[in-house]
């Protein structure tokens, strides 16, 4: 090797030797950067998994969704849960207890029994001899027999009559009414078409099957969905009217369910003495304006869900109920979490129990405001701490219910509120009950004969009205052109 040059750029084996170690060097640059990649993205996975087992847990283990512990309906539960509400034996028999109240079936009077037959007796129970026939007596039992006929639909044929006039020769023709012509369907069916599908929740088929199976009358479920047009604009402005007083209530309970087909929800607002509905295309608080209007002094209650964040917090109560199964799940979660939910169910039996007492007249409002301030301050002081529990999901519910505390205690203070949103939901549960069977609406028409027949059946059914005869009226008031009859208080 030449000692005037740098040997390791004239050595013609050692140049070799270099491109190799930098050859190296850049695939090793390489391989740092696909280990930090593939560690950056392990951590992501780990941090992925993690979640997922938390999921995993919260779906089936001890905190997964139930109807004990959520809005699930018992009918959903989970193959082995529990039942929610435990029976237990009391050791009685089935069936009536000796000494209960009967409830049997009263008769009818007789000016309203459409045949009497009366059996007498042929011959005297004592000595054997012949009774005359006309001889007097008197009612010593009664037992009425109800039957269907074998047609029990009336059938009026309407006939155009042309007659010749004996002083010109020429004939005239009468007409027949317009009213009479607007359908095959009497008034009375009509209503009872609607009143089978919206709350018997039967379908427009079977609508028509019980027609010709039971009825006599063969129509095909066209005509049903005509009569429930018909019905849809003759309940027109009975829903106006009804949504009026809704909105014109102090108080009044919201809720919301699916609705498949053209409209996806369909809202309830009731009150006392009145209900709506209103099938909405999205959950938004847009149908809550809609309901309630746009500057509406209405209390309302409801439960939390983020479209009721719209409406102001101190004209809103909040349903316990909802509050009592979160505090479930809160305990089923177990740890850290379980002994805040513990505590929230104990408050809830108390809030429970003194509302009970208040409802029986044994103490008043005074006396709930008093009481209900104690356990406000009771429940503060657990929100506070459970807003730092370990357990997030539990520490987050902590949080958001401290940042609407004041709604929670409402129905104390507010005449007419009450501490569940037990009204609303037992005003959807027809609902969801079509809902399931038929499918929702697939049409705007459909829609607006769900909402009006819906709202204007409860409402009847609220106040102990006759809701076939009511709708018969309807009808007809619609087909003469009159306006529609009044639903009374």
């Amino acid at each position: 090797m030449d000692d005037t040059t740098d040997g390791m750029e004239a050595c013609s084996h050692c140049l070799p030797l270099k491109n190799q170690v930098a050859g190296f060097i850049r695939r090793n640059k390489v391989l740092r950067r696909t280990v930090g990649r593939q560690r950056v993205k392990i951590q992501e996975l780990e941090a992925r998994l993690a979640k997922l087992e938390d999921r995993l847990r919260e779906l089936e283990g001890p905190a997964r969704a139930t109807a004990a512990n959520s809005s699930l309906p018992p009918s959903a539960n989970p193959i082995g849960v529990p039942s929610a509400v435990v029976k237990r034996p009391t050791g009685r028999g089935i069936g009536g207890q000796m000494g209960h109240e009967g409830h049997g079936r009263t008769l009818l009077p007789i000016e309203q029994v459409d045949e009497v037959v009366a059996h007498r007796p042929m011959r005297c129970a004592y000595c054997g001899g012949r009774l005359a026939a006309g001889a007097e007596g008197r009612v010593v039992a009664r037992h009425q027999v109800m039957e269907l006929p074998e047609r029990p639909v009336v059938v009026v044929e309407h006939q155009a009559i042309a007659c010749g006039c004996r002083h010109c020769g020429k004939e005239s023709v009468g007409g027949i009414p317009v009213e009479v012509k607007r359908s095959v369907c009497g008034a009375r069916l009509s209503a009872m078409m609607g009143y089978l599908s919206a709350r018997m929740a039967v379908s427009r088929r079977q609508v028509a099957e019980i027609l010709s199976c039971v009825l006599g009358v063969k129509l095909c479920s066209g005509s049903v969905c005509a009569r429930e047009r018909e019905l849809a604009e003759a309940l027109r402005e009975p829903y106006g009217r009804i949504a009026g007083e809704v909105r014109g209530s102090e108080v009044v309970n919201i809720d919301e369910t699916g609705w498949k087909g053209a409209a996806r929800w369909l809202w309830v607002g009731a009150s006392k003495k009145a209900c709506v509905y209103l099938a909405w295309p999205d959950r938004s608080g847009g149908a809550i304006e809609r309901l309630l209007g746009e500057q509406s002094r209405v209390t309302i209650c409801s439960d939390r869900f983020v479209a009721y964040e719209k409406y102001p917090l101190e004209r809103r109560g909040l349903c316990w109920a909802h509050l009592r199964r979160d505090f479930q799940r809160c305990v089923d979660r177990r740890g850290a979490s379980r002994a805040i939910g513990e505590e929230g169910l104990e408050i809830c039996r108390e809030v429970f129990g003194q509302w009970r007492r208040f409802a029986a007249g044994e103490m008043g409002r005074v006396a709930l405001k008093r009481r209900m301030g104690k356990v406000a301050a009771w429940m503060g002081r657990l929100l506070l701490r459970g807003g730092k529990c370990v357990v997030e999901k539990t520490a987050k519910l902590c949080r958001r219910l401290r940042k609407r505390q004041e709604a929670l205690w409402r129905f104390a203070s507010v005449e007419g509120l009450e501490p569940t949103n037990n009204l609303a939901e037992r005003m959807l549960r027809g609902a969801v009950i079509w809902r399931k069977k038929c499918f929702g609406s697939f049409s705007k028409g459909g829609c607006r004969f769900a909402e009006r027949m819906l709202s204007v059946i409860a409402t009847l059914r609220l106040r102990g009205r006759e809701v076939l005869d009511y709708l018969e009226r309807a009808v007809s008031a619609y087909r003469l052109g009159r306006p529609p009859p009044v639903m009374g208080r």
